[in-house]
C-alpha cells in the first residue's frame, strides 16, 4: 500500500482529498503546516506528497526545498493561483507535478496514480539488457542511472524523462509526444517540460550550458544526441 502525505491547512479540502485517495486503496497522512509536514516526513516518510504551494509556518516551496535535499519522493504541488510563476518556483524547487485550484478530484486522482507508476520498481523483462548510450547507463531491474561510471540519483519523473530518451535515441520527439509519455493524458504548459530538462541535463552533462546528450530541435522538441567526441566512432 502507498503512503500519501497532504500537506495542506485547508481542512476541509485536505479531508476531502484524505477520503478519495483511501478509496483508491492508499494510506493517507495530514499535516495543517509547513513545519509539521516537513516533520512527519522526515519521521515517517511517505512515497507520495501532495504539498500545498501557501502554508502557515513554512511555505510549500521551502518544504519542497528541503525535502529534495534529502529525498527524491515524487512530489505533486497545489496552488490556488493560475499562474506561470508560481508552476516555475514549483518545478525549480523540485516538484514534480503541480495542480491549479479549484481542480477536479478524478483530475487529482489521475496525476497522483501516473507518478505513482514512475516509481514502480518492477523487475525488466526477461533477458532485457540495461539501456546504454554513451556514457549513460540505466538499469531498470535496479532502477538505477550511472553517467561516466558514478551513479546520479534522479527524481522518478527525471528517470521516465531519461527512459523516454534512451528508448529512442537520436529520434526528434515533440514537446507534445514526450509530456504525454512521462506525465500520462497531460496537455499542461510546456514549460513543465522544460524545466525537467534542464534538470535533467544538470545532472548529465558536463556542460548544462551546452548539452550534448539531451539537445533541442528548434521548432520540435528534444532528443538524444551523440556526444562529439563519440560522433566519429
Amino acid at each position: 500500500m502507498k503512503r500519501i502525505l497532504i500537506i495542506e491547512d485547508e481542512v476541509p479540502l485536505a479531508e476531502a482529498l484524505k477520503y478519495t485517495l483511501q478509496k483508491e486503496g492508499y494510506e493517507v497522512a495530514i499535516a495543517s503546516d509547513g513545519a509539521a509536514g516537513l516533520e512527519r516526513f522526515t519521521r515517517d516518510g511517505a512515497d507520495l506528497l501532495i504539498l500545498d504551494l501557501m502554508l502557515p509556518s513554512m511555505d510549500g516551496l521551502e518544504v519542497c526545498r528541503r525535502v529534495r535535499q534529502a529525498s527524491t519522493v515524487p512530489i505533486i504541488m497545489l496552488t490556488a493561483k493560475d499562474s506561470d510563476v508560481d508552476e516555475i518556483l514549483g518545478l525549480e524547487m523540485g516538484a514534480d507535478d503541480y495542480v491549479t485550484k479549484p481542480f477536479n478530484m478524478r483530475t487529482l486522482i489521475t496525476r497522483v496514480k501516473t507518478v505513482l507508476r514512475r516509481i514502480r520498481k518492477e523487475a525488466p523483462a526477461a533477458g532485457e539488457e540495461p539501456l546504454r548510450w554513451g556514457d549513460i547507463v540505466m538499469d531498470g531491474g535496479r532502477h538505477e542511472v550511472t553517467v561516466r561510471g558514478e551513479p546520479v540519483e534522479l527524481t522518478p519523473t527525471e528517470y521516465r524523462l531519461l527512459e523516454v530518451f534512451l528508448r529512442r535515441p537520436g529520434k526528434a520527439l515533440t514537446r507534445q509526444k514526450i509530456m504525454v509519455e512521462v506525465w500520462g493524458d497531460y496537455y499542461g504548459s510546456t514549460k513543465t517540460l522544460d524545466v525537467h530538462v534542464r534538470h535533467l541535463r544538470e545532472k548529465v552533462e558536463l556542460d548544462p550550458a551546452h548539452p550534448q546528450y539531451v539537445t533541442t530541435v528548434r521548432g520540435t522538441g528534444y532528443k538524444l544526441g551523440v556526444p562529439k567526441e563519440r560522433s566519429s566512432a
